[in-house]
C-alpha cells in the first residue's frame, strides 16, 4: 500500500506532470506574478536612487565649505594704519593691495599730514603685507614742536640721533656698517614703528643694528 502511494506522489510531481501544467498555474497566478515581478523591479529601482541621493547630498555640502575657507584665507589681510590720517585703525584689505590702498581705507591724508615727505619718501605703490603697518608723521611745524632741534633743513637728524623714518640715503649711509645698498633697503622697507622693526623686517643683520641702535630713533 505504502508503494502505492508512493509511486502515486512522484506521478503527480514528475517532470513530465508539471511540463503539462505550469502553464495553467502561469495562466490562473499571471497577474499577480507580474505584480510581483513589478514590485521587485520598484524596489530596487528606489533603492539605487536613494544610495545615489545621499552620495551627492555628502559631496555638495562638503565642497562648498572647504572652497570658502580657503578663498578666506587668501583673500584678506590686516593692515593697521596710523599717524596723520583721518581714520586711523587696523583695516582688513584684499590680499593685494597697496600703500595707497591703505590710505584711502583711513580716508586719506588729515590736514596735518607732512605731504612733503611722503612724497618723498613713501611709495605709493608698494605692496603691503599681513600684519603691516603704515605710519604717516605730521608736517614740519609738528615735528619741530614735539622733537626738539632741527639741523637746518635736515629731518632725518633730531638731537644726535637719525630718524629711519625721515633720513635720506646719505644720512643713513653714514651709519657704521650701513653701505647704500642697505641705506635702500631701510628706505624701501618704510615706515617703522620701532628700531627694531630694522630686524623683523630683516633689513639689517642683529650684528649691524647692536653697531646703530644708539644712534637711530623712529619718530
Amino acid at each position: 500500500m505504502n508503494f502505492s502511494l508512493n509511486n502515486t506522489f512522484f506521478k503527480e510531481f514528475s517532470f513530465e506532470h508539471l511540463r503539462s501544467t505550469y502553464p495553467i498555474i502561469i495562466k490562473k497566478y499571471r497577474f499577480s506574478l507580474l505584480l510581483g515581478i513589478a514590485g521587485l523591479i520598484f524596489f530596487g529601482y528606489g533603492l539605487i536612487t536613494l544610495l545615489s541621493s545621499s552620495n551627492s547630498d555628502d559631496e555638495i555640502e562638503y565642497k562648498p565649505v572647504v572652497a570658502n575657507q580657503t578663498n578666506e584665507n587668501k583673500g584678506t589681510m590686516v593692515v593697521d594704519v596710523s599717524g596723520a590720517v583721518v581714520n586711523p585703525g587696523v583695516y582688513k584689505l584684499s590680499i593685494d593691495s597697496r600703500v595707497w590702498d591703505g590710505l584711502i581705507k583711513a580716508g586719506g591724508l588729515s590736514s596735518g599730514a607732512n605731504r612733503e615727505w611722503v612724497s618723498k619718501n613713501l611709495n605709493l605703490a608698494a605692496k603691503l603685507s599681513d600684519g603691516g603697518k603704515i605710519y604717516i608723521p605730521t608736517g614740519q611745524t609738528g615735528i619741530t614742536s614735539t622733537m626738539g632741534s632741527i639741523k637746518g633743513e635736515n629731518l632725518g637728524s633730531v638731537e644726535g640721533f637719525i630718524d629711519i623714518n625721515t633720513a635720506s640715503e646719505g644720512e643713513l649711509d653714514s651709519l657704521p656698517g650701513i653701505g647704500p645698498v642697505t641705506a635702500q633697503k631701510i628706505i624701501q622697507n618704510r615706515p617703522y614703528s620701532a628700531t627694531e622693526d630694522l630686524i623683523s623686517k630683516k633689513v639689517v643683520t642683529g650684528k649691524v643694528f647692536e653697531k646703530i641702535k644708539g644712534k637711530i630713533s623712529v619718530y
